[in-house]
């Protein structure tokens, strides 16, 4: 496990909106049209905002207050259909669920603790599922940083590789590092043809 050093941070819907407009751009930049589905033609990979009534109404369902770069993530848009690089969409409010209830959480948990991997299964045990794909994305409400922000993980089921964030802000940011690269190889690429 290891943790970004990205200080970054997203608090504010009026932040992540800019945030998200440069992230969905560079989405379709990296990607070539033909490996994009529909709901990414219209240049907006995200959703319209959540309610605070929503809002409130998943962490009452959860037991707990949503952190404040991912509350104000889902004020701005209440999920996402697809971040890149293996993560396939960022839940909606009424979507987001402690891993350890889902199904993949039980698998994960059981998979883990029959090759004794503690440190695994405690993160799983404890963590909110908060994306789909190939990865996967966590927030732990047990790692609360002085800035209320929850530790975020990246699980790789394929390489059984989880990787630790200081925040949800900062997933993001790691994949918008790859999606950066992915874009600047494909110009590349299309330059040379």
């Amino acid at each position: 496990m290891s943790e970004s050093n990205d200080a970054s941070r997203l608090t504010t819907p009026q932040e992540w909106r800019s945030y998200l407009r440069d992230y969905s751009e560079l989405y379709l930049r990296a990607y070539p049209a033909e490996d994009r589905g529909p709901e990414q033609a219209r240049g907006w990979m995200g959703r319209e905002p959540a309610t605070e009534e929503a809002v409130a109404a998943a962490e009452q369902r959860l037991g707990v207050r949503f952190p404040p770069s991912y509350r104000s993530f889902l004020l701005t848009s209440d999920g996402w259909d697809e971040a890149g690089r293996w993560i396939g969409p960022v839940e909606s409010c009424d979507e987001v669920a402690w891993l350890r209830d889902t199904d993949w959480g039980e698998e994960f948990i059981e998979i883990y603790s029959e090759e004794g991997i503690d440190d695994y299964v405690a993160v799983f045990q404890r963590t909110l599922k908060i994306s789909n794909g190939e990865d996967c994305w966590f927030l732990d409400p047990t790692e609360v940083g002085p800035d209320g922000e929850f530790a975020g993980y990246l699980f790789e089921p394929k390489y059984g590789e989880l990787y630790r964030f200081a925040s949800f802000a900062d997933l993001f940011q790691n994949n918008r590092r790859f999606l950066q690269e992915t874009a600047a190889d494909a110009e590349s690429a299309a330059a040379g043809n």
